[in-house]
């Protein structure tokens, strides 16, 4: 079936047309694309580490905004992009405690099911509990699902056979009425993508049974099949982020080569928690923020928990021959929830339906998460993680590596020194100024273990040398931005594109960074700054690391196996692949201590940063009476986010 994707060329073959004396009977049809992604399990506007409402999550809220976008179009299609069984206590809940039987229904789909969604794409996150837990869940979908570059691990070695796992895309038949009430038959084309990266991050549920393929590939090879067995339009659903550098294969954010493969008439894209079109993506060659294009073609993507409902508009001609082309198109992002500094404003409230819908899972969830497992001697938070040593890591490496004392006991690595790494994983950030882990002195409860370690992880252990944890150290540097030591100008000491879950205190040495020099790496892995190095006086036991020195490191399967692109660690140095959480250690931890005094033991400081007066960072409003502040900062004022801001005394 042909396809004509551009205004222009419309207007040519129209031209041609009337030139021939042919007779037209074209007609205009507007189609409403809607979009959620990431919801990460957040179904209810309620927040289970805090143990109350949020204004700023919950698929309950996005379907008022649905509900109301339903009603301003004709013509829809509604599509889900995946992250969505996992990603707060609930989705933990549902896969490791309650668990699901056959013909059981997971809350998600409850939910969604009542929303009517016509397709959904798989994420990432989808494979944490393993493949048999998510084929359960996907049961209890009413619509279908794609992932077009998972396939079968037949252990053949040729491609030419591989079949996919799940169907690669749908043709959905729908009915579309035109502008002056005519009714059109077509088939919308629906294929989906997952970051091939998905192979080191969830090795342990996936090696042996999938394989990945590159996103763009397996969109030149189905877009063309889709095209060619009916579909008149085709949307692109990539659980994947945006990014403009030189293309090697296999990316894990390949949403921007997406938007050049021939034949796609609008990409919904996710993964990276933000939003599209938003001023994120200013200047970015390709990219027309007003009209939300990529490359000429529509795209969205609506933030993450359910921050927003993506929304695309296309208008499309239908010609007397049956042939759709999109003529023009038009993005945007509704939010549910506005902020001004500190202050959150609703937008909309949450939907009753999808609230009473999984209100028996959702109140099991907050009594699970109310269950206490020990007490705690000081609070510990997470509002100075990115600048000093930190009594929320301090703990989670502390419960890393009394586990893997236990396990090496006896072992053929017993008398290796054993070093620890953890990271902040709620340290504002795109989060915002609440995202931070905040727990009062006295009881500890299962959802204060699921504050500190928020991901469902399980234990690594990997054998390393002196120069390999070196680099590990200089790859997490990554987080700070260079400082010029002479400077008097305000420098802001945190680099917001790099992740703070991908910076790893390591416990166990003690060193300092200096920022003053570039980064060595960028957030990709590739060394950048061959001459530099910030990690500077790393010692182990008062003596400095040699090169050939051993360590056997505690971390998580995402790290040991490749996520983050961290130097060193591709899962082939990994000696223990232990079966347990590293939350569920941290839980075990405190069990058997039953009470803690959570201090961090300050293995790590900056360097000197020399004259600079003015180098700040940004945390929660709630620092200012935090008792593990460190000394050398000062309270400088709210920036326009809600954050607090603060002054790093360089002398």
């Amino acid at each position: 079936m042909a396809h004509i994707r551009k205004t222009g060329a419309v207007l040519v073959g129209l031209s041609l047309a009337l030139a021939s004396g042919t007779a037209l009977a074209d007609s205009s049809v507007s189609l409403r694309i809607l979009e959620t992604t990431d919801i990460h399990t957040h179904l209810v506007n309620y927040d289970y580490y805090r143990d109350g409402a949020s204004e700023t999550v919950g698929l309950a809220k996005v379907a008022t905004l649905l509900k109301t976008a339903r009603g301003e179009a004709e013509n829809m299609v509604l599509v889900d992009n995946g992250d969505l069984i996992q990603g707060n206590p609930l989705g933990d809940y549902m896969a490791k405690e309650r668990g699901l039987k056959k013909g059981e229904v997971h809350p998600v789909y409850k939910a969604m099911n009542l929303l009517g969604y016509d397709a959904a794409n798989i994420g990432n996150h989808e494979f944490n509990y393993g493949l048999d837990f998510l084929a359960k869940s996907l049961a209890g979908a009413d619509f279908p699902y794609v992932s077009a570059n998972i396939f079968v691990d037949d252990g053949d070695d040729n491609a030419e056979n591989d079949k996919p796992y799940f169907d690669p895309y749908v043709l959905l038949d729908r009915e579309f009425v035109d502008d002056n009430g005519k009714t059109h038959k077509a088939k919308v084309g629906v294929i989906g993508f997952v970051p091939p990266q998905v192979m080191q991050w969830d090795k342990a549920n996936l090696a042996g049974k999938v394989i990945s393929k590159d996103i763009v590939d397996m969109a030149k090879k189905y877009v063309p099949e889709m095209r060619a067995k009916g579909a008149d339009i085709v949307i692109a659903v990539p659980h994947s982020g945006f990014s403009t550098m030189e293309r090697h294969g296999m990316e894990e954010n390949a949403t921007y080569y997406l938007s050049e493969v021939e034949g796609i008439d609008a990409i919904l894209f996710g993964h990276a928690h933000t939003v599209f079109p938003s001023e994120d993506f200013a200047d970015v060659k390709g990219v027309d923020l007003a009209k939300g294009t990529i490359n000429g073609v529509a795209a969205v993507m609506p933030g993450f928990w359910g921050s927003h409902l993506g929304v695309i508009d296309l208008q499309l001609n239908v010609s007397d021959d049956g042939t759709w082309s999109v003529v023009d198109s038009l993005s945007e992002a509704r939010p549910i929830y506005q902020r001004e500094g500190r202050e959150v404003t609703p937008l909309v409230e949450a939907d009753p339906d999808v609230v009473a819908a999984v209100k028996e899972e959702h109140e099991a969830t907050i009594a699970y998460m109310r269950e206490g497992v020990g007490t705690t001697e000081a609070p510990i938070n997470s509002f100075f993680a990115l600048v000093a040593d930190d009594p929320s890591i301090q703990i989670v490496t502390n419960a890393q590596k009394w586990y893997l004392e236990k396990l090496l006991n006896g072992s053929e690595y017993d008398g290796i020194p054993i070093l620890s790494a953890g990271a902040p994983f709620k340290a504002g950030g795109r989060g915002g100024p609440d995202y931070f882990t905040d727990i009062a002195e006295g009881k500890i409860a299962l959802k204060n273990v699921a504050d500190l370690y928020i991901y469902p992880n399980t234990v690594r252990a990997v054998l390393l040398n002196g120069d390999q944890v070196r680099e590990w150290l200089e790859m997490s540097a990554g987080q700070f931005n260079q400082i010029d030591p002479n400077s008097r100008e305000e420098q802001p000491l945190i680099n917001p594109d790099f992740p703070t879950y991908n910076y790893d205190v390591i416990d166990g040495v003690t060193y300092q960074i200096d920022v003053t020099k570039p980064a060595r790496y960028n957030k990709a892995g590739e060394v950048v700054n061959a001459d530099s190095h910030r990690i500077v006086n790393l010692a182990f036991e008062g003596k400095p690391v040699s090169a050939d020195q051993q360590f056997v490191v505690a971390t998580n399967n995402y790290r040991a196996g490749g996520g983050g692109n961290f130097p060193g660690l591709d899962g082939s140095t990994i000696i223990i692949e232990a079966p347990d959480e590293n939350r569920t250690v941290l839980g075990n931890y405190i069990l058997s201590e039953k009470t803690i005094d959570p201090k961090a033991d300050g293995n790590w400081s900056f360097a000197p940063i020399g004259d600079a007066s003015e180098v700040t960072f940004v945390t929660s409003p709630k620092a200012s009476s935090a008792v593990n502040a460190p000394d050398d900062i000062s309270f400088i004022g709210e920036d326009k986010d809600g954050f607090a801001k603060y002054v790093l005394q360089t002398k």
